[in-house]
């Protein structure tokens, strides 16, 4: 699914986790927002969530991811792989358009409504038109710098801010 019209970033790394986001929103190629909120905590703050996609698609999702953490007291994978069945087989879910990442203190996942619920070997994970350069970035400079996993999901979003023109510098950005 190609997502074209933010870019969010996770983060593993030194013993820290770290979700960033765009706040753009763009209508065909019109930008109608700035400063929204892409990347938000659920489940009392353990896990962190970020989207790209229709926003009312991914409202519905998190809605149901909360009830998934909630039905499996917080296990992420557990919830993640439930919530993927129910996007791939539900009728109304199936045509939610939208991706997520959903991260807690041992997790980072991405999910998507093909039934994907997938783990990266490198910690780093990137969705939304800007994705590939904010990974790529992030790939870099977990290998080539000192830098911390905040200052990396920073970076990162300002080259794919500097690249992708459905991607802005409103970043927001929360941390494990």
């Amino acid at each position: 699914m190609k997502i074209r019209s933010t870019t969010i970033i996770s983060v593993r790394h030194r013993g820290e986790v770290v979700v960033a986001g765009d706040g753009q929103v763009t209508m065909g190629d019109t930008v109608v927002k700035h400063a929204a909120r892409k990347v938000r905590r659920l489940y009392n703050g353990t896990v962190i969530t970020g989207f790209a996609g229709a926003t009312a698609d991914a409202f519905t999702l998190f809605d149901k991811l909360e009830k998934k953490l909630d039905q499996y007291k917080g296990n992420l994978l557990r919830s993640a792989v439930e919530l993927a069945k129910d996007w791939r087989t539900d009728k109304m879910l199936r045509r939610l358009e939208a991706l997520l990442i959903a991260v807690d203190r041992e997790t980072s996942l991405l999910l998507s409504g093909n039934g994907d619920v997938i783990e990266p070997d490198d910690g780093i994970l990137a969705i939304g038109s800007g994705g590939p350069y904010a990974r790529a970035s992030a790939l870099s400079l977990v290998e080539h710098s000192e830098l911390d996993a905040e200052a990396i999901c920073r970076a990162s979003m300002q080259v794919a801010a500097s690249i992708c023109v459905y991607t802005n510098q409103e970043i927001t950005l929360e941390k494990l």
